[in-house]
């Protein structure tokens, strides 16, 4: 009875805080007591979806490379920043989420609700700039991480190739087939845990400590980094990308109009979202966390401060890892950027077709949103030819991170207006505790924009 009750109050309660998340996991976890553990995990990986593959998505090549920097320039310190993001990432994936759910529309559409269209325009052509060039970031890293594990390919040749492979995969795929590939190549992000476990003589006493005791510094390197850090974990393309994936979710599943998806919208699936999300990012601030470890205690100690992309971080690692961790490293690379850059050009899409009113979504057929699929080739080629104009890869990252400082703050406040709106959300709203998370996140995006500005200009 008591498991019941738990279980009742969880799928009742329509406020999204903190203390729900932990009961609907242990709910969940109790009342599948009793299987075999292989009936549990297999349950438990039913359930996830969406949430995990945006959650992994957003450790992709680019910001695997701010994270090695962030160890080998500054090693234990900025490990807090993991915890930091952690609730403040998944209460605002858990809003668009809840939003692509309760409304059965994507974000660039509710947003419609509460902006001009001009401005949505605006966004939506600022978004598509930053993720093409992390985009092109991404396809450089995966280019040269190849090259790592299987030396005598052409880096020009690979960029070309990942660049087909990408956009043939998004237009070709069943919807279906595609979702349960990106899902299943989450699991590579182990890769850069069993890596750290790999490395000898890991110091635990220093990473614990620095957790605990936060060494905070206001000069500009630390303000950079910080601004860094938090645009990588909290980035727009997540917003877009997770609120339109429960929609297709849900299409595959037979409902086709927004009606239906409205009518059958229920707390159990509401719970089950929860978990999904709270999964997901989990696992990106748990892969944040070991891979600054892992460069803290290797590359820092031994002098290299200075990485630029995540190839080069992960053979620096390698005379000072081991060969088996520069081997899980580079695979790491090249897995997340299969996963991160169709969701970067994909999330730009659908801004741009939602915005314009276009046909969209990876369940249609090429033939069924020329334009949606258009959008997606263009935001790829832009990648492409990034890495044959003499942009640096790291600079590509800075242009993106600014971007994003600009635009973030703003569609944040508008994810916390609709989620937390009763007329569109009805008893599925966020709750107060939600929208103080919510505007907490929208303020420090805010102030980091600004930060990143002032120390590029000054």
């Amino acid at each position: 009875m008591k498991d019941k009750r738990i279980i009742e109050k969880v799928v009742e309660t329509p406020a999204v805080i903190l203390g729900n998340t932990v009961e609907a996991t242990e709910a969940v976890e109790k009342a599948i007591t009793g299987k075999s553990p292989a009936k549990r995990a297999k349950d438990y990986w039913d359930l996830l979806g969406p949430g995990l593959t945006t959650g992994a998505s957003d450790d992709d090549p680019s910001g695997i490379a701010t994270y090695s920097q962030a160890g080998s320039q500054f090693g234990f310190k900025f490990l807090w920043v993991s915890p930091l993001t952690y609730p403040l990432m998944s209460v605002v994936q858990e809003m668009c989420a809840r939003i692509g759910l309760v409304t059965g529309r994507g974000l660039a559409s509710n947003i419609k609700q509460y902006f001009p269209k001009s401005f949505l325009y605006l966004i939506a052509v600022l978004l598509f700039v930053a993720n093409a060039f992390n985009i092109g970031a991404n396809l450089g890293a995966m280019a040269k991480a190849t090259e790592l594990l299987i030396p005598g390919f052409s880096v020009v040749g690979l960029v070309v190739f990942y660049t087909l492979l990408c956009v043939l995969m998004q237009i070709y795929l069943p919807y279906k087939i595609y979702a349960r590939y990106l899902k299943w190549l989450a699991l590579v992000l182990l890769a850069y845990i069993f890596s750290t476990l790999l490395i000898p003589n890991f110091d635990w006493g220093k990473v614990f400590n620095s957790v605990i005791r936060p060494n905070v510094s206001l000069n500009q390197d630390s303000i950079m980094m910080f601004c860094a850090l938090l645009g990588t974990t909290i980035s727009p393309y997540l917003f877009f990308w997770q609120t339109s994936q429960e929609v297709e979710e849900k299409v595959a599943e037979g409902e086709t109009t927004i009606e239906m998806r409205r009518n059958a919208i229920n707390a159990k699936q509401i719970k089950n979202m929860r978990i999904d999300v709270w999964s997901g990012m989990f696992l990106s601030n748990l892969v944040m966390f070991f891979i600054i470890s892992a460069c803290a205690a290797t590359l820092n100690i031994s002098g290299i401060t200075q990485i630029t992309d995540a190839a080069q971080a992960a053979e620096a690692l390698r005379p000072l890892a081991g060969e088996n961790a520069y081997i899980l490293f580079s695979i790491g690379i090249l897995g997340t950027g299969l996963l991160s850059v169709p969701v970067l050009s994909g999330s730009a899409s659908y801004a741009i077709s939602e915005s314009f009113n276009w046909n969209e979504g990876l369940n249609k057929k090429i033939r069924q949103a020329y334009a949606f699929y258009g959008v997606i080739i263009i935001a790829m080629l832009v990648g492409l030819v990034l890495n044959f104009v003499g942009l640096k890869p790291f600079m590509a990252l800075i242009y993106s991170a600014v971007l994003n400082g600009l635009v973030a703050p703003i569609i944040l406040f508008a994810i916390v207006k609709i989620s937390s709106d009763k007329k569109m959300m009805g008893s599925f709203a966020s709750g107060p505790w939600a929208r103080t998370i919510g505007y907490l996140a929208t303020a420090i995006m805010a102030l980091a924009g600004i930060a990143t500005i002032i120390t590029l200009l000054f």
